[in-house]
């Protein structure tokens, strides 16, 4: 659940393809249409592209959704849902996104500073926080009650990162409450909130808290109702923990050189990495966020500039930075992304500058994954040069 492809493969492959969709005209509303608009030659590309990339890293199972000025253009899936059934993906299988679920936090906190309740400098915890104590035993550690909603949002708490120490993945027994008491109790923050980036799988459970507190309601209650429903979105989830616990249309996991995608506590994962969805359904909020032909977005013009806006603490790389909840261009306005990675589950969403928007959901990951993240990303914006042609 790293973020190394905002430093490798995505910048390389984001540079080619802006001038391929620079001249994409505005179209209709965006609708389902089809999913398979594409002509022949299209199709078949996108099916060897595909395949290829199934082959070359042993993926049971993949999807892929995108959509063009609003229009799905191509929903298909590829191998198996099931392997030992034989049971093949199909547009409506659903899969874990991973730390796909952090752009759908992000917004979910946006619209709260859009109702006025929220605020981006609110401190979180401590008697002054949006929290108050409800979490850990005063009095705080060092830098603990310094830490604001933006801090989360930007991974720049000063600590508690996705590395051998990540508390997401300790003590799976444990419900949210008690990991996180224990997580600002026994994890000092290394550094002043602000002033380091660490990408942090906790930060943003954290946050899933905040919009618990803030709305009143659980946090998969508020976004299904505030982010998702607006966005045509009925089946998306948090993810259960067990094979047994599937939903009826969930695709089988597989984990490659010994990992168990069914030994992590993905439900207490929910607002950092533990969402199920299909790729088009994340092609549908891709959509909603800024709105399509004239259609409100989830969110107004302003705050998306903030949203996106990079963060200065992030390590400077040529063309790409992390913002509030995505990964943006730094170089061409108006591209974000994320990627996402599990023991199972690797996948990637991408809105680009001109409102071209994909994803891909596999049910599978290699290890080290950066290499099967780099040719998924790839993949796509080659899928994507050739509906262009």
């Amino acid at each position: 659940m790293s973020m190394n492809l905002t430093r490798r493969s995505m910048i390389k492959s984001l540079g080619g393809a802006f001038a391929v969709w620079a001249a994409a005209p505005a179209k209709a509303v965006f609708g389902q249409g089809n999913g398979n608009q594409l002509p022949g030659f299209e199709r078949g590309e996108a099916f060897r592209l595909a395949n290829t990339f199934n082959r070359n890293f042993s993926v049971p199972g993949l999807s892929v959704a995108m959509s063009k000025s609003g229009q799905f253009v191509y929903d298909r899936g590829f191998g198996m849902a099931i392997r030992e059934k034989s049971i093949q993906v199909e547009q409506s299988s659903v899969f874990r996104i991973a730390d796909l679920s952090k752009p759908i936090t992000s917004v979910a906190i946006f619209s709260l500073i859009e109702q006025g309740k929220l605020n981006l400098n609110d401190k979180v915890f401590g008697s002054s926080g949006v929290l108050g104590t409800k979490y850990g035993k005063g009095p705080y550690k060092q830098y603990v009650g310094d830490v604001t909603v933006d801090h989360l949002l930007t991974h720049t708490s000063g600590g508690w990162p996705s590395d051998g120490t990540d508390p997401m993945f300790q003590h799976n027994s444990w419900d949210q409450e008690k990991l996180i008491s224990w997580t600002i109790e026994n994890l000092p923050l290394s550094n002043p909130p602000g002033q380091q980036w660490a990408y942090s799988n906790f930060g943003y459970c954290v946050l899933g808290r905040v919009i618990e507190q803030v709305s009143g309601q659980p946090y998969a209650s508020y976004v299904q109702a505030n982010i998702l429903a607006p966005c045509g979105i009925t089946d998306m989830a948090i993810a259960r923990n067990k094979e047994g616990q599937r939903f009826p249309n969930e695709v089988e996991y597989y984990g490659q050189y010994s990992e168990d995608p069914y030994k992590i506590n993905a439900t207490r994962l929910d607002s950092t990495a533990g969402w199920v969805a299909s790729p088009s359904d994340l092609v549908q909020f891709l959509n909603h966020i800024t709105g399509v032909a004239g259609n409100p977005g989830l969110l107004k013009p302003a705050t998306i500039q903030i949203m996106t806006t990079p963060t200065p603490a992030y390590p400077q790389a040529s063309g790409a930075s992390y913002a509030r909840g995505w990964s943006v261009r730094t170089d061409v306005q108006g591209t974000w992304w994320h990627n996402g990675s599990l023991p199972g589950t690797t996948s990637i969403m991408v809105r680009t500058n001109t409102g071209m928007c994909w994803a891909a959901l596999a049910n599978t990951r290699t290890e080290p994954h950066d290499q099967i993240d780099s040719a998924l990303d790839q993949m796509l914006w080659n899928m994507a040069q050739a509906v262009s042609q």
